[in-house]
């Protein structure tokens, strides 16, 4: 019983997976404004009712990449070592993801990376939707801190830098920069950013 479920759950996300990849495609081809729902879903070979059962918006069709990063400071906070700050964990997680390269940290020069960046911070619609999915990571993160407007301000603070920290990085990279060469400054900008949080 649990192997066709696993199948079935397996065949959904390859759809999901078939649906957002065209989407993206699509959108870095042309543009978001100049891509409608039914060509993503011609793209992809679904019905737009099926389309929409795993994407609820075109904007979705985006920004689902930021959903795995979805409550990921609040899980670092809640999954910390005993004895070590949350601002502190924080930080040491921002900074492995530096040198990983991450694209959530903005340090990642892939062409593909930087082109996804750029459709982001450049279509009005898409940079409103991830104001909501900070918003959502906001009071994830505020709740793992602790209650009251103390954990409030300081969640606020804490994806504040980071959201600065990563659209800095990026546009060191889109202004032509290899992510290597801007390494250096990237953690130094981190340190010294979580510092002042501190």
């Amino acid at each position: 019983m649990s192997e066709p479920t696993g199948l079935r759950a397996r065949k959904k996300e390859r759809t999901r997976d078939a649906i957002g990849d065209a989407a993206v495609s699509l959108f870095l081809e042309r543009g978001f404004d100049r891509v409608s729902v039914n060509d993503i879903a011609a793209a992809a070979e679904v019905s737009k009712p099926t389309l929409f059962r795993y994407f609820p918006t075109k904007e979705d069709l985006v920004l689902h990449r930021f959903a795995d990063h979805q409550g990921e400071a609040a899980r670092v906070v809640r999954d910390r070592e005993p004895g070590i700050e949350p601002v502190t964990a924080l930080h040491r997680h921002f900074r492995a993801g530096l040198d990983r390269y991450d694209p959530v940290t903005g340090l990642n020069d892939h062409p593909e990376v930087v082109a996804f960046h750029r459709l982001v911070f450049t279509t009005p619609s898409l940079a409103g939707r991830l104001t909501q999915y900070r918003l959502e990571d906001e009071e994830a993160l505020a709740k793992a801190l602790g209650e009251g407007l103390r954990a409030r301000l300081r969640a606020a603070q804490v994806l504040a830098v980071q959201r600065v920290l990563a659209r800095t990085n990026w546009q060191r990279i889109a202004d032509g920069r290899a992510a290597r060469d801007v390494h250096p400054e990237a953690v130094a900008d981190a340190d010294q950013a979580f510092d002042q949080l501190r």
